[in-house]
C-alpha cells in the first residue's frame, strides 16, 4: 500500500499541485525554495499534529488562497484506491484543520489509524542537544504510528492538567482536584505505557541494526513520574500544597525525558559530534519505520538526508529503506547523490511550486 494521486491546492508556493504514478522511492529535486520539503509538509500534514515544520495554520496557505487550502491523497492497495485522505483549512475558519476520510468528515487523530507517517529534517539535526520537551514530542510522534490513540491522550492529559494548574491557583476544594486529578492520571498513565513501550521496541530493532555504517543511540526512557494509574494519582494528591507554591504540576509525563548514549561508547548524545548525532538519528528512523509499517501503510519523508552522506552510508541508506515496507519520499538539489535508486524511483523536478515528472 503506498500514497498516489497526491494534490495540493493553495498550500505554501503550490497554487495547484498533483504527483501521480509513485513508487516505493519517491525523490523530490530542484534548487533551495523551489518547493520541495512543502510537499513533504503536506503529507506530514495526512497524520495528526501540527506537521514536519509545527507551523501554525495561518502560516500554511499560499498567497491566493485567500486563508485556506487544501491537502488530499489516494491510498493505493493493489492499484486500487481503497482510501481517499483529506486535509483542508476554509477560508472564513482559518484557524481550525478540518479532516475527511473518504469525504466524510472525521477527526484528525483518526487519521492515525489509516497511515503511519515519520520524518527526519535538517531542523532536527539538533534534537538530542535540544529541551526535554522536543524529545518528549519526538517520542510521541513516535508512538502515534503505533499506537494511533496516543495523540488522544496527550490532548486530553495537557487539557486536564491545565485545569489541574488553575484549580490550585484558585485554591478550590479537594473535591474539585480529586475529579480533574482523577483524569491526568488516568491519560497520563496512558502516556506513559506508550511511551515506555515505544523505547522498548525501538531498542529491540536497533539491536538488530549492524553496527556499522550508523552509530547506534542507546535509549534510556525516564518517568516524571508514578507510571501507574492509581500510584499517580495519589502521588497528585499528596504533593498539591507544594505545586500550589510552584505554581505548577511538578509530577507526571510532562516532565518525562529520553536519554540517549552512543551504544559502545556510552557517550551523552549530546556530547558527540554533530555527525555522529545526524547518524544516531538516522539509526533511529530508520528502526522507527521498520515498527511503523507493521500495522499500517508507512510513509518516510526524509529532506536533504542523502546529500549530508559519504556514499557508503548513502548505499547502506538506500539499501536499509529498499528491505522495509514504507514508502520514502526523499529531497535533494541534484541527482548526484540519489543515482543508486534512480532506476526505480519516480522522480519530480520542482520549480516555484510546480512540479514536473521526470
Amino acid at each position: 500500500m503506498a500514497l498516489d494521486r497526491i494534490a495540493l491546492s493553495h498550500f505554501r508556493n503550490h497554487r495547484q499541485t498533483e504527483l501521480r504514478g509513485t513508487a516505493q522511492f519517491n525523490l523530490l529535486w530542484g534548487e533551495n525554495g523551489a518547493g520541495k520539503t512543502n510537499i513533504l509538509e503536506a503529507i506530514s500534514l495526512l497524520a495528526p499534529g501540527r506537521g514536519l515544520r509545527r507551523a501554525p495554520l495561518p502560516d500554511l496557505p499560499g498567497q491566493q488562497g485567500e486563508g485556506g487550502f487544501q491537502i488530499g491523497a489516494s491510498l493505493i492497495e493493489q492499484g486500487h484506491e481503497s482510501a481517499r485522505l483529506g486535509t483542508y483549512v476554509e477560508a472564513d475558519r482559518p484557524g481550525r484543520r478540518l479532516v475527511r476520510v473518504n469525504g466524510a468528515e472525521t477527526s484528525a487523530q483518526s487519521l492515525s489509524e489509516w497511515l503511519a507517517i515519520g520524518w527526519l529534517t535538517p531542523a532536527m539535526d539538533g534534537l538530542l542537544m535540544d529541551s526535554a520537551g522536543a524529545r518528549r514530542r519526538y517520542l510521541d510522534r513516535l508512538a502515534l504510528a503505533l499506537r494511533p490513540d496516543h495523540a488522544r491522550h496527550v490532548s486530553r492529559y495537557e487539557t486536564a492538567l491545565r485545569e489541574r494548574n488553575k484549580l490550585l491557583e484558585e485554591n478550590r476544594e479537594a473535591t474539585w482536584l480529586d475529579a480533574i486529578e482523577a483524569q491526568v492520571a488516568a491519560h497520563g498513565a496512558a502516556i506513559s505505557a506508550n511511551r515506555a513501550e515505544l523505547v522498548a521496541t525501538l531498542t529491540e530493532e536497533l539491536t538488530a541494526l549492524p553496527d556499522a555504517p550508523f552509530a547506534k543511540p542507546k535509549l534510556t526512557y525516564l518517568p516524571g513520574g508514578p507510571a501507574g494509574s492509581e500510584e499517580l494519582r495519589a502521588e497528585l494528591a499528596r504533593t498539591r500544597g507544594r505545586d500550589r507554591a510552584a505554581g505548577r504540576t511538578l509530577t507526571g509525563p510532562h516532565r518525562d525525558e529520553l536519554d540517549v548514549v552512543m551504544a559502545g561508547s556510552g557517550q551523552a548524545a549530546a556530547s558527540c559530534s554533530t555527525g555522529e548525532q545526524k547518524a544516531m538519528l538516522i539509526a533511529l528512523t530508520l528502526a522507527h519505520a521498520v515498527l511503523a509499517a507493521e500495522g499500517r501503510p508507512g510513509v518516510l519523508l526524509l529532506d536533504e538526508v542523502a546529500a549530508h552522506l559519504d556514499p557508503v552510508r548513502r548505499a547502506a541508506l538506500f539499501e536499509r529503506l529498499r528491505m522495509g515496507k514504507a514508502q520514502v519520499w526523499l529531497t535533494g538539489t541534484e541527482a548526484g547523490p540519489f543515482e543508486d535508486i534512480l532506476e526505480e524511483a519516480s522522480v519530480w523536478l520542482v520549480s516555484g511550486g510546480t512540479v514536473e515528472r521526470v
